[in-house]
């Protein structure tokens, strides 16, 4: 872009964290509020009946809930904070909302990579949205599906646990799930592809003091 607009690349990224910063602080709470035509009572069933189609034993699954680890650069202070000792790395995490048609439709983050996934559940306050906005046009109750680390409750739901005493049918319970959640992790794998930087930790800078500041470079996000 240089040639094509005579500005130098410290500019460019100037310009562009502008841009970037200008959508956030307007849309930005589009991330996590529940008040979008996507996310209605008719369409969160749509949603359960298409993932039902392709295979879940769920009738009232509507999408599927899992948090991400994003590896960062070794901050210079405070390192405990952002260390998961699960993946033996220093990260931030999101938690995400992924639906049939493509779309995460909740995002909450970044949060310190210590955290655990049920922490930043309950932090997130995603649970009292579902409590409030997650059912069917007839009040149906409809649920989110996400991995053991998350708690079970009317509107989410997990696998069946201690492989030792599993019946065959919970089995088929877990090995079904298991193939229509997979699309959460396609979906995270798509952002990556997209937005390379992302994925290359030694420019993902942070200085953890109380707030997340992400230093990118040439420009700097708070």
């Amino acid at each position: 872009m240089v040639p094509m607009f005579g500005r130098s690349v410290p500019e460019l990224c100037k310009i562009t964290q502008y841009a970037i910063n200008h959508i956030y602080n307007n849309h930005g709470f589009r991330l996590q509020s529940w008040n979008q035509p996507f996310l209605s009572p008719e369409n969160l069933e749509s949603y359960a009946n298409a993932i039902h189609v392709k295979g879940s034993p769920l009738l009232t699954c509507f999408g599927f809930i899992d948090g991400t680890v994003r590896p960062i650069c070794r901050p210079s202070v405070n390192q405990r904070i952002v260390y998961n000792g699960h993946k033996r790395l220093h990260a931030i995490k999101f938690q995400s909302i992924c639906i049939p048609n493509g779309l995460i439709a909740n995002l909450s983050g970044p949060w310190e990579g210590r955290m655990h996934d049920a922490r930043i559940l309950g932090e997130s306050g995603l649970m009292q949205d579902l409590r409030q906005h997650a059912f069917a046009p007839d009040g149906t109750p409809l649920c989110l599906y996400g991995d053991p680390a998350y708690p079970l409750t009317v509107h989410l739901q997990q696998p069946f646990r201690n492989n030792a005493a599993l019946t065959e049918d919970m089995r088929q319970y877990n090995k079904a799930m298991s193939s229509v959640r997979v699309s959460v992790e396609w979906l995270f794998g798509e952002i990556t592809k997209y937005f390379k930087f992302v994925d290359f930790k030694q420019q993902l800078k942070i200085i953890p003091l109380g707030k997340f500041t992400l230093y990118l470079p040439y420009c700097k996000i708070i």
